[in-house]
Protein backbone atom coordinates (compact mmCIF):
# COMPACT_ATOMS: atom_id res chain seq x y z
CA UNK A 1 0.00 0.00 0.00
CA UNK A 2 1.08 3.69 -0.81
CA UNK A 3 2.22 5.58 2.04
CA UNK A 4 -0.05 8.15 0.69
CA UNK A 5 -3.29 5.88 0.47
CA UNK A 6 -2.40 6.09 4.38
CA UNK A 7 -1.12 10.01 4.52
CA UNK A 8 -3.92 11.71 2.84
CA UNK A 9 -2.43 15.28 3.95
CA UNK A 10 0.39 14.12 1.84
CA UNK A 11 -1.94 13.72 -1.49
CA UNK A 12 -1.51 16.49 -4.05
CA UNK A 13 -4.17 16.33 -6.30
CA UNK A 14 -3.36 17.86 -9.80
CA UNK A 15 -5.58 19.66 -12.14
CA UNK A 16 -7.68 17.79 -14.94
CA UNK A 17 -6.07 18.62 -17.68
CA UNK A 18 -6.50 17.29 -21.37
CA UNK A 19 -3.22 15.69 -22.73
CA UNK A 20 -0.73 16.68 -25.94
CA UNK A 21 2.19 15.05 -27.42
CA UNK A 22 5.28 16.83 -27.63
CA UNK A 23 7.19 14.11 -29.96
CA UNK A 24 6.98 10.87 -28.15
CA UNK A 25 6.53 12.96 -24.32
CA UNK A 26 3.29 12.67 -22.84
CA UNK A 27 2.03 16.22 -21.38
CA UNK A 28 -1.15 16.85 -19.47
CA UNK A 29 -3.70 14.33 -18.42
CA UNK A 30 -2.09 11.57 -15.69
CA UNK A 31 1.64 11.69 -17.09
CA UNK A 32 3.87 12.56 -14.88
CA UNK A 33 5.01 15.97 -14.67
CA UNK A 34 7.71 16.60 -16.91
CA UNK A 35 11.27 18.44 -16.50
CA UNK A 36 12.64 21.10 -19.57
CA UNK A 37 15.57 22.87 -19.72
CA UNK A 38 17.20 25.22 -22.86
CA UNK A 39 20.15 24.90 -24.51
CA UNK A 40 22.82 28.03 -23.98
CA UNK A 41 25.03 27.08 -26.82
CA UNK A 42 25.51 28.88 -30.09
CA UNK A 43 22.19 27.10 -31.91
CA UNK A 44 23.87 27.85 -35.04
CA UNK A 45 26.43 24.94 -33.94
CA UNK A 46 24.59 21.41 -34.43
CA UNK A 47 27.41 19.60 -32.64
CA UNK A 48 27.66 21.77 -29.11
CA UNK A 49 24.06 22.15 -29.22
CA UNK A 50 23.73 18.36 -29.37
CA UNK A 51 26.20 17.79 -26.17
CA UNK A 52 24.39 19.63 -24.13
CA UNK A 53 21.24 18.45 -25.20
CA UNK A 54 22.60 14.83 -24.23
CA UNK A 55 24.45 15.80 -21.36
CA UNK A 56 20.64 17.77 -20.28
CA UNK A 57 18.85 13.99 -21.08
CA UNK A 58 21.49 12.37 -19.30
CA UNK A 59 20.53 14.38 -16.06
CA UNK A 60 16.89 13.45 -16.68
CA UNK A 61 15.45 16.03 -18.96
CA UNK A 62 12.47 14.63 -20.97
CA UNK A 63 12.03 17.82 -23.23
CA UNK A 64 15.05 20.16 -24.10
CA UNK A 65 14.13 23.78 -26.02
CA UNK A 66 16.74 25.22 -28.60
CA UNK A 67 16.36 28.69 -29.72
CA UNK A 68 16.08 29.68 -33.17
CA UNK A 69 16.92 33.12 -33.79
CA UNK A 70 18.33 32.70 -37.90
CA UNK A 71 18.36 30.29 -40.86
CA UNK A 72 21.53 28.77 -39.46
CA UNK A 73 20.28 28.04 -36.16
CA UNK A 74 17.18 26.49 -37.95
CA UNK A 75 19.46 24.50 -40.46
CA UNK A 76 21.21 22.88 -37.62
CA UNK A 77 18.26 22.18 -35.89
CA UNK A 78 17.70 18.96 -38.65
CA UNK A 79 20.87 17.28 -36.83
CA UNK A 80 19.64 18.34 -32.99
CA UNK A 81 16.36 16.81 -33.77
CA UNK A 82 17.44 13.49 -35.60
CA UNK A 83 20.36 12.87 -33.25
CA UNK A 84 18.67 13.69 -29.78
CA UNK A 85 17.43 10.85 -27.66
CA UNK A 86 14.93 13.66 -26.47
CA UNK A 87 12.06 16.05 -28.06
CA UNK A 88 13.36 19.31 -29.07
CA UNK A 89 11.30 22.47 -28.95
CA UNK A 90 12.13 25.24 -31.39
CA UNK A 91 12.24 28.61 -29.10
CA UNK A 92 10.39 31.55 -31.58
CA UNK A 93 10.40 34.57 -30.95
CA UNK A 94 9.85 37.76 -33.41
CA UNK A 95 10.39 35.64 -36.89
CA UNK A 96 7.45 33.11 -37.64
CA UNK A 97 9.13 31.73 -40.72
CA UNK A 98 11.89 30.04 -38.15
CA UNK A 99 8.99 28.24 -36.74
CA UNK A 100 7.96 26.63 -40.10
CA UNK A 101 11.39 26.12 -40.97
CA UNK A 102 12.19 24.08 -37.48
CA UNK A 103 8.91 22.19 -37.76
CA UNK A 104 10.24 21.04 -40.96
CA UNK A 105 13.38 20.28 -38.97
CA UNK A 106 11.35 18.20 -36.85
CA UNK A 107 11.01 20.11 -34.15
CA UNK A 108 8.47 17.92 -31.25
CA UNK A 109 6.69 21.33 -30.27
CA UNK A 110 7.32 25.03 -31.39
CA UNK A 111 6.92 27.95 -28.71
CA UNK A 112 5.92 30.84 -29.92
CA UNK A 113 5.47 33.91 -27.92
CA UNK A 114 2.11 36.13 -28.82
CA UNK A 115 3.76 39.40 -28.09
CA UNK A 116 6.18 39.06 -30.75
CA UNK A 117 5.20 36.77 -33.37
CA UNK A 118 3.51 38.89 -34.90
CA UNK A 119 -0.38 39.13 -36.48
CA UNK A 120 -2.95 36.49 -36.69
CA UNK A 121 -2.06 35.27 -40.31
CA UNK A 122 0.99 34.61 -39.57
CA UNK A 123 0.15 32.90 -36.42
CA UNK A 124 -2.06 30.80 -39.24
CA UNK A 125 0.78 29.60 -41.19
CA UNK A 126 2.88 28.27 -37.97
CA UNK A 127 -0.10 26.84 -37.18
CA UNK A 128 -0.52 24.96 -40.78
CA UNK A 129 3.33 23.88 -39.97
CA UNK A 130 2.86 21.80 -37.33
CA UNK A 131 0.02 20.59 -38.25
CA UNK A 132 1.75 19.14 -41.73
CA UNK A 133 4.77 18.21 -39.69
CA UNK A 134 2.95 16.66 -36.64
CA UNK A 135 4.37 19.49 -34.19
CA UNK A 136 2.47 20.77 -30.62
CA UNK A 137 2.50 24.29 -29.85
CA UNK A 138 3.45 25.98 -26.87
CA UNK A 139 1.55 29.66 -26.42
CA UNK A 140 4.32 31.32 -23.95
CA UNK A 141 3.04 34.75 -22.42
CA UNK A 142 5.56 36.35 -20.99
CA UNK A 143 5.26 39.61 -18.50
CA UNK A 144 8.00 41.03 -20.26
CA UNK A 145 6.81 41.29 -23.83
CA UNK A 146 2.94 41.43 -23.62
CA UNK A 147 1.24 43.06 -26.69
CA UNK A 148 1.25 46.93 -27.07
CA UNK A 149 -2.40 47.29 -26.68
CA UNK A 150 -2.90 44.98 -23.46
CA UNK A 151 -0.25 47.34 -21.94
CA UNK A 152 -2.17 50.42 -23.13
CA UNK A 153 -5.29 48.34 -21.96
CA UNK A 154 -4.13 47.38 -18.21
CA UNK A 155 -1.60 49.96 -17.80
CA UNK A 156 0.96 47.42 -16.64
CA UNK A 157 1.97 43.56 -17.00
CA UNK A 158 -0.66 41.94 -14.57
CA UNK A 159 -2.12 39.11 -13.88
CA UNK A 160 -5.35 39.92 -16.18
CA UNK A 161 -3.49 40.79 -19.11
CA UNK A 162 -1.14 38.01 -18.66
CA UNK A 163 -4.62 35.80 -19.14
CA UNK A 164 -6.17 37.64 -21.39
CA UNK A 165 -3.37 37.47 -24.01
CA UNK A 166 -3.00 33.68 -23.15
CA UNK A 167 -7.06 33.40 -24.19
CA UNK A 168 -6.54 35.45 -27.35
CA UNK A 169 -3.86 33.24 -29.37
CA UNK A 170 -5.82 29.63 -27.63
CA UNK A 171 -8.87 31.09 -29.76
CA UNK A 172 -7.00 32.05 -32.57
CA UNK A 173 -5.33 28.10 -32.81
CA UNK A 174 -8.79 26.43 -31.36
CA UNK A 175 -10.26 28.74 -34.69
CA UNK A 176 -7.94 26.98 -37.00
CA UNK A 177 -9.12 23.67 -35.68
CA UNK A 178 -5.74 23.19 -33.41
CA UNK A 179 -6.15 21.67 -30.28
CA UNK A 180 -2.74 19.87 -29.56
CA UNK A 181 -1.10 23.22 -27.06
CA UNK A 182 -0.03 23.88 -24.31
CA UNK A 183 0.84 27.31 -22.28
CA UNK A 184 2.76 29.48 -19.73
CA UNK A 185 2.17 32.45 -18.45
CA UNK A 186 5.63 33.73 -17.01
CA UNK A 187 6.67 36.50 -15.06
CA UNK A 188 9.87 37.32 -12.96
CA UNK A 189 7.99 37.97 -10.21
CA UNK A 190 6.89 35.33 -8.26
CA UNK A 191 3.47 36.67 -7.01
CA UNK A 192 2.55 37.88 -10.46
CA UNK A 193 3.48 34.22 -11.90
CA UNK A 194 0.94 32.72 -9.33
CA UNK A 195 -1.78 35.00 -10.04
CA UNK A 196 -1.63 34.32 -13.90
CA UNK A 197 -0.84 30.89 -13.37
CA UNK A 198 -4.03 30.55 -11.61
CA UNK A 199 -6.07 32.32 -14.00
CA UNK A 200 -4.96 30.71 -16.54
CA UNK A 201 -5.82 27.61 -14.80
CA UNK A 202 -8.92 28.14 -14.07
CA UNK A 203 -9.79 29.29 -17.73
CA UNK A 204 -8.78 26.82 -19.91
CA UNK A 205 -8.45 22.50 -19.60
CA UNK A 206 -4.55 23.08 -21.83
CA UNK A 207 -1.59 21.74 -20.17
CA UNK A 208 0.33 24.18 -18.33
CA UNK A 209 3.94 24.64 -18.70
CA UNK A 210 4.93 26.45 -15.73
CA UNK A 211 8.10 28.57 -15.11
CA UNK A 212 9.36 31.68 -13.02
CA UNK A 213 11.18 33.37 -16.02
CA UNK A 214 15.21 34.76 -15.75
CA UNK A 215 14.80 33.53 -11.69
CA UNK A 216 18.51 34.76 -11.40
CA UNK A 217 21.40 32.82 -10.63
CA UNK A 218 21.62 29.08 -9.75
CA UNK A 219 21.32 29.86 -5.58
CA UNK A 220 18.88 32.90 -5.92
CA UNK A 221 17.03 31.19 -8.83
CA UNK A 222 16.62 27.75 -6.97
CA UNK A 223 15.05 29.53 -3.90
CA UNK A 224 12.79 31.88 -6.62
CA UNK A 225 12.12 29.02 -7.97
CA UNK A 226 10.95 26.13 -5.49
CA UNK A 227 9.03 29.01 -3.81
CA UNK A 228 6.66 29.60 -6.94
CA UNK A 229 6.65 26.47 -8.59
CA UNK A 230 6.15 24.78 -5.65
CA UNK A 231 3.53 26.86 -4.51
CA UNK A 232 1.94 25.64 -7.70
CA UNK A 233 2.55 22.71 -8.11
CA UNK A 234 1.05 22.29 -4.38
CA UNK A 235 -2.14 23.59 -5.41
CA UNK A 236 -2.22 21.14 -8.64
CA UNK A 237 -1.42 23.46 -11.36
CA UNK A 238 1.45 21.62 -14.08
CA UNK A 239 1.98 19.28 -15.69
CA UNK A 240 5.55 20.19 -17.14
CA UNK A 241 7.97 22.86 -15.86
CA UNK A 242 11.39 24.39 -16.48
CA UNK A 243 13.56 25.82 -14.07
CA UNK A 244 15.16 29.41 -15.36
CA UNK A 245 18.42 29.95 -13.97
CA UNK A 246 21.35 32.00 -15.25
CA UNK A 247 24.02 28.55 -14.77
CA UNK A 248 24.16 25.29 -16.82
CA UNK A 249 21.17 23.69 -17.80
CA UNK A 250 21.83 20.52 -16.70
CA UNK A 251 22.03 22.64 -13.11
CA UNK A 252 18.24 23.51 -14.30
CA UNK A 253 17.21 19.33 -14.96
CA UNK A 254 18.43 18.43 -11.32
CA UNK A 255 17.04 21.78 -9.70
CA UNK A 256 13.22 20.81 -11.41
CA UNK A 257 13.47 16.88 -10.10
CA UNK A 258 14.25 18.25 -6.41
CA UNK A 259 11.28 20.33 -6.50
CA UNK A 260 8.96 17.55 -7.71
CA UNK A 261 10.92 14.85 -5.06
CA UNK A 262 10.32 17.28 -2.47
CA UNK A 263 6.72 17.49 -3.67
CA UNK A 264 6.25 13.83 -3.83
CA UNK A 265 5.55 14.23 -7.22
CA UNK A 266 8.26 12.92 -9.21
CA UNK A 267 10.99 10.32 -8.12
CA UNK A 268 14.82 9.98 -9.54
CA UNK A 269 18.11 8.86 -8.14
CA UNK A 270 19.12 8.99 -4.75
CA UNK A 271 17.82 11.46 -2.29
CA UNK A 272 19.60 12.20 0.51
CA UNK A 273 18.55 13.27 3.79
CA UNK A 274 21.00 14.69 6.27
CA UNK A 275 22.06 16.97 8.80
CA UNK A 276 23.18 20.84 8.98
CA UNK A 277 26.06 18.94 11.23
CA UNK A 278 26.77 20.40 15.00
CA UNK A 279 29.20 20.03 17.44
CA UNK A 280 27.32 16.76 18.19
CA UNK A 281 28.41 14.73 14.68
CA UNK A 282 30.42 12.11 15.24
CA UNK A 283 31.98 12.72 11.32
CA UNK A 284 31.96 15.84 8.97
CA UNK A 285 28.75 15.50 7.73
CA UNK A 286 28.69 18.29 5.16
CA UNK A 287 32.03 16.98 3.48
CA UNK A 288 30.68 12.90 3.46
CA UNK A 289 27.23 14.54 1.74
CA UNK A 290 29.30 16.50 -1.03
CA UNK A 291 31.13 13.10 -2.03
CA UNK A 292 28.27 11.09 -1.35
CA UNK A 293 26.09 13.47 -3.69
CA UNK A 294 28.84 13.19 -6.58
CA UNK A 295 29.42 9.40 -6.52
CA UNK A 296 25.69 8.85 -6.49
CA UNK A 297 25.22 11.23 -8.95
CA UNK A 298 24.96 7.83 -11.83
CA UNK A 299 21.82 6.27 -9.64
CA UNK A 300 18.59 6.33 -11.62
CA UNK A 301 16.97 4.73 -9.40
CA UNK A 302 14.83 6.33 -7.05
CA UNK A 303 15.64 5.23 -3.19
CA UNK A 304 16.57 7.15 -0.21
CA UNK A 305 19.63 7.92 1.87
CA UNK A 306 19.98 9.23 5.32
CA UNK A 307 23.14 11.04 6.24
CA UNK A 308 22.73 12.04 10.61
CA UNK A 309 25.91 13.26 12.45
CA UNK A 310 24.31 11.46 15.59
CA UNK A 311 21.82 9.47 17.21
CA UNK A 312 19.13 12.76 18.08
CA UNK A 313 17.52 11.98 15.00
CA UNK A 314 19.88 9.88 13.14
CA UNK A 315 17.76 6.19 14.13
CA UNK A 316 14.63 7.60 13.07
CA UNK A 317 15.07 9.10 9.85
CA UNK A 318 17.05 5.81 9.27
CA UNK A 319 13.82 3.98 9.77
CA UNK A 320 12.05 5.65 6.94
CA UNK A 321 15.28 5.02 4.19
CA UNK A 322 16.29 2.23 1.97
CA UNK A 323 20.43 3.14 3.60
CA UNK A 324 20.95 5.10 6.30
CA UNK A 325 24.63 5.96 8.46
CA UNK A 326 23.95 7.43 11.86
CA UNK A 327 27.20 8.94 13.09
CA UNK A 328 28.20 7.24 17.12
CA UNK A 329 31.12 7.63 19.25
CA UNK A 330 35.07 6.20 18.60
CA UNK A 331 35.43 6.78 15.08
CA UNK A 332 32.74 4.71 14.01
CA UNK A 333 28.47 4.61 13.37
CA UNK A 334 25.71 2.18 12.54
CA UNK A 335 24.57 1.35 8.94
CA UNK A 336 21.27 0.56 8.61
CA UNK A 337 19.77 -1.19 5.48
CA UNK A 338 15.44 -1.07 4.61
CA UNK A 339 15.33 0.74 7.75
CA UNK A 340 16.80 -1.98 10.15
CA UNK A 341 19.85 -1.45 12.10
CA UNK A 342 22.10 -3.51 10.63
CA UNK A 343 26.15 -3.16 11.47
CA UNK A 344 28.94 -0.83 12.57
CA UNK A 345 31.06 0.73 10.23
CA UNK A 346 34.20 3.05 10.48
CA UNK A 347 34.06 6.51 9.47
CA UNK A 348 37.43 6.49 7.78
CA UNK A 349 35.78 3.28 5.65
CA UNK A 350 31.87 4.42 5.59
CA UNK A 351 31.75 6.44 2.24
CA UNK A 352 32.69 3.89 0.03
CA UNK A 353 30.57 1.47 2.08
CA UNK A 354 27.99 3.56 1.52
CA UNK A 355 28.20 3.73 -1.85
CA UNK A 356 28.40 0.34 -2.27
CA UNK A 357 24.91 -0.46 -0.48
CA UNK A 358 23.40 2.00 -2.56
CA UNK A 359 24.58 0.75 -5.66
CA UNK A 360 23.17 -2.96 -4.45
CA UNK A 361 19.98 -1.85 -2.93
CA UNK A 362 19.45 -0.13 -6.26
CA UNK A 363 19.82 -3.19 -8.45
CA UNK A 364 17.43 -5.05 -6.10
CA UNK A 365 14.69 -2.34 -6.44
CA UNK A 366 15.74 -2.52 -10.15
CA UNK A 367 14.81 -5.96 -10.26
CA UNK A 368 12.31 -6.06 -8.33
CA UNK A 369 10.36 -3.48 -10.74
CA UNK A 370 11.38 -5.78 -13.92
CA UNK A 371 8.81 -7.45 -16.02
CA UNK A 372 10.12 -10.51 -15.52
CA UNK A 373 9.98 -10.11 -11.39
CA UNK A 374 6.26 -9.60 -11.87
CA UNK A 375 5.46 -12.27 -13.83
Amino acid sequence: MSLNAVRPWKNIYRRKSRQIMVGNVPVGGDAPISVQTMTNTDSGDARATLNQVLACADAGADIVRVSCPDTDATAALKTVCRESPVPIVADIHFHYKRAIEAAEAGAGCLRINPGNIGDEKRVKEVIRAAKDHGCSIRIGVNAGSLERDLLEKYGEPCPDAMVESGLDHIKILQDNDFHEFKISVKASDVFLSAAAYQGIAEATDAPIHLGITEAGSLNAGTVKSAIGLGNMLWMGIGDTLRVSLSADPVEEVRVGYEILKALGLRHRGVNIISCPSCARQGFDVIKTVEILEERLAHIKTPMSLSIIGCVVNGPGEALMTDVGFTGGGAGSGMVYLAGKQSHKMSNDQMIDHIVEQVEERAQQIESETTPEAAE
